[in-house]
Parts: C-alpha cells; structure tokens; sequence
C-alpha cells in the first residue's frame, strides 16, 4: 500500500483528498503546513507528496525545496493560482507535476497514480546477465538497475526526469516536439505544456551537461524540439 501525505492549510481540501485517496487503496498522512510535513517525513516512509503552494509558516515552495535535498519521491503541487508564472516556480523548486485549483478529484487520484507508476517503475531493480544499457559518449543509462551515469559519475533524476532523457537516448538523433514528449511521458494530450517539459529540459541538462549553456548530449533544435545527439 503506498503512503501518501497530504499537506494543506485548508482541512476541509485535506479531508476530500483523503476520501478519494483511501478510496483508491492508498494510506493517507496529513499535515496542515510545510513545518508539519517536514516533521512527518522525518518520520515516516512516504511514497507520494501533495503539497499546497500558500501555507502558514512555511509554504509549499520553501517545502519542496527542503525536501528535495533529500528526497527523490513524486511531489505534486496544489495552488489557487494558475498563472504559468507560478507553475514554472513550482516546477523549478523540484515538484513532478502542477495541478491547480480548483481540481477534480478524479484527475487528481489519475496524477498521482501516474507518479507513482513512475517512481515505482524508477526504483526498480533487475538482475540477471542481460542488462538493457544505452549509451551516447560518456552518458550512460542502465534502464535494468534505473541508473544514469555520465563518465562513471551517477546522477540522480527525479523519475520526470529520467523517463524524459530515457525516451531520447533510446532514440539518438530523432527529433522530438515539446508536445510529443509531453505525450510520452505524461499520456495525455499536450495542451500549453511548453514550460512544463522545458523546465524538465532544463533541469536535466544541469545535471548531465559539463556547460548546460553548451550542451553536448540534449540539443534543442530551435522551432522543432529536443534531442539527444549521436556522438
């Protein structure tokens, strides 16, 4: 049973999410600032974070931050605002996903059940003799062991991440749109997703790229898309 922890400043939104979530099999924690859900998590084993944006005390950004110097696990954030502004925030600070208020409950349930497939998928192992390893230069990802290297050094993605540059290391020098590598990875229509998949772009290339500026692996190929270059 997955372990997911709730974090709102409004009860009454925690006790929905909490109604759906059981309902689905899942095991709900709760906490009503982001001081509570650190405290929790020092605490607990979870799988899941949902965590709201404007909190007393500490908010759902400084949260995410925090957490992330840790933590790899899924975090979606909740926000009464839907500017793209405020979605790219939270996306920079490390959040997997973005849903904004107010929400459908199902598509909510649908999301985190997306992001957990992901990160369960993620931290899976393999063993046996025959490993599926792709490479490119000095990047390498074992999709057996869920490992991605780059000269000999592991780097570690968050499960967004990885399922992005997976996608173009297994087909080097293919050009992909922004909209259908939103489609791949997400499986579900691209509708404005232009910031969402370039902030992923972005965080990826700072963790591979010796000079993100002047990246040698993820290539933008400007007014078409992203690829991984043969080298």
């Amino acid at each position: 049973m997955s372990k997911i922890l709730v974090c709102d400043d409004d009860r009454e939104i925690v006790e929905a999410i909490d109604i759906y979530l059981t309902q689905e099999g899942y095991e709900v924690l709760k906490a009503y600032d982001g001081e509570e859900a650190l405290k929790v998590l020092q605490s607990d084993k979870v799988d899941l974070l949902i965590i709201d944006v404007m909190m007393p005390r500490l908010d759902g950004i400084r949260a995410t931050l925090k957490i992330r110097e840790q933590n790899n696990m899924p975090i979606i954030i909740l926000s009464a605002k839907s500017e793209d502004a405020d979605k790219i925030l939270g996306l920079n600070v490390g959040a997997d996903d973005y849903v904004t208020k107010p929400f459908n409950p199902l598509e909510l349930v649908a999301r985190v059940k997306s992001q957990l497939r992901r990160y369960t998928q993620l931290g899976s192992t393999v063993s046996g003799e025959s490993q599926a390893v792709y490479e490119v230069g000095g990047l390498s990802i074992n999709d057996d062991l869920k490992e991605v290297t780059v000269d000999g050094e592991q780097v570690k993605l968050t499960p967004i991440e990885y399922n992005i540059l997976l996608l173009l290391v297994k087909n080097q020098g293919k050009v992909f749109s922004i909209d259908q590598i939103y489609e791949n990875i997400w499986n579900e229509d691209a509708i404005g997703v232009d910031n969402t998949v370039a902030v992923h772009i972005r965080h990826i290339r700072e963790k591979i790229e010796i000079n993100p500026k002047e990246p040698r692996y993820l290539k933008v190929v400007w007014g078409v898309g992203y690829k991984v270059e043969k080298l």
